[in-house]
């Protein structure tokens, strides 16, 4: 007769046929799931979430409200010209907008304290393009952002910040931080509140368009949904290999207590492939990845020794001068890059769509991103 495994009340409540299942709890995946039931309010959406919490960067990131520093604006205009960086800017703009107006400012912890780039004494001739970008940028993204003075040379502040080997500072007026575990909990509880069935801890093996409908290969056997919404991120290479989703593992960490510790804001450092701040009266810092872009094209949670020691070292000679606070936190988590800065939120199989890919801006897109999918299912 076979194992009896769950119960007569459990098939029929959290089991049974879906209108619409989301292949990942993190923030695309949340949001998706809540803004579809708010299309279609009596649609049965169920979000499966392969581990207890999102696996990828959703609960992993550094809580930036981020949408660019300069250095990183010039690379993607490069990429993708003046009105494609409008556009991708836009869209990390409005996401952003989207996941306070979601959420709520209090819920995330958020905090518009600005962000900052710096620039080592090494970089001087990227430090003078980026100066010299300022009244640029703050033309091209005024109507974006709504505001004239966007980014400002705060260089003067260098003696207040007390950094080692820094010699520019360009300041982002727009930009902030989050707490990245209330924003989670407030995901997951407005998701419950909006009558989306969570389920975590049930990974999905595999997935089959059928007449009808696609049928679901899970930890909780065989499912059945109408549609599907892959918002599995750099994970989605798993379903479809052929999307162009490339991992890339970030990894952070987060010191001891400090006491004094004073960082009024968010921080980029060397072309911003290190970010800090401070967290309570901890410092909070990321990074690394490209110091070996190979090893951290990776979807395998972990910590590197190169990468960690690295950050370490950041910490005595730039941000804390001098000073080795005991490590408390280490973890990593898994971004997904492209070689086009807008996500894939397309059809991706008969009845399967797909959502993912913010390219390292998650924060920023993933709300935004969440409700265009809806928007697509929906209709």
């Amino acid at each position: 007769m076979g194992d009896a495994v769950f119960s007569y009340w459990e098939h029929q409540t959290f089991l049974r046929e879906a209108d619409v299942v989301v292949v990942g709890g993190g923030i695309v995946g949340l949001s998706a799931a809540i803004f579809t039931r708010q299309l279609r309010p009596q649609a049965r959406v169920v979000v499966l979430e392969r581990a207890v919490l999102p696996t990828g960067a959703s609960t992993k990131n550094a809580g930036f409200a981020c949408f660019g520093s300069i250095s990183e604006l010039m690379e993607q205009e490069r990429k993708g010209g003046a009105a494609g960086l409008q556009q991708v800017v836009q869209a990390r703009w409005q996401g952003l907008a989207l996941l306070r107006e979601l959420v709520g400012d209090e819920a995330l912890h958020y905090q518009p304290v600005g962000g900052y780039e710096l620039f080592q004494h090494a970089e001087r001739e990227l430090a003078e393009e980026c100066r010299a970008k300022v009244p640029y940028y703050n033309e091209l993204l005024a109507d974006v952002i709504g505001t004239t003075g966007i980014f400002a040379d705060a260089t003067s502040r260098r003696a207040e910040f007390n950094f080692g080997n820094v010699q520019t500072i360009l300041e982002n007026r727009a930009e902030g931080c989050l707490d990245t575990g209330r924003m989670m909990l407030a995901l997951l509880r407005l998701a419950w509140q909006e009558g989306v069935i969570v389920l975590p801890g049930c990974p999905v093996m595999a997935l089959e368009s059928q007449p009808g409908g696609v049928g679901l290969t899970t930890a909780l056997g065989s499912l059945t949904a109408d549609k599907v919404l892959l918002a599995t991120n750099a994970f989605s290479a798993h379903f479809f290999p052929e999307l162009d989703v490339q991992p890339g593992r970030g990894q952070v960490l987060v010191t001891e207590p400090i006491p004094g510790l004073h960082l009024p804001g968010t921080f980029h450092y060397d072309k911003g492939y290190y970010y800090f701040r401070q967290v309570g009266d901890r410092l909070l810092l990321g990074g690394g990845r490209h110091l070996d872009f190979a090893a951290e094209a990776t979807t395998a949670p972990g910590l590197t020794s190169l990468v960690q020691q690295t950050l370490e070292q950041l910490i005595t000679d730039v941000i804390l001068p001098g000073k080795r606070p005991r490590i408390d936190y280490r973890w990593s988590g898994v971004m997904a890059f492209g070689r086009e800065l807008e996500p894939i939120i397309r059809p991706l199989a008969p009845g399967i769509f797909g959502a993912m890919r913010c390219n390292g801006m998650g924060v920023a897109m993933g709300a935004l991103s969440g409700r265009k999918a809806a928007e697509l299912i929906s209709n």
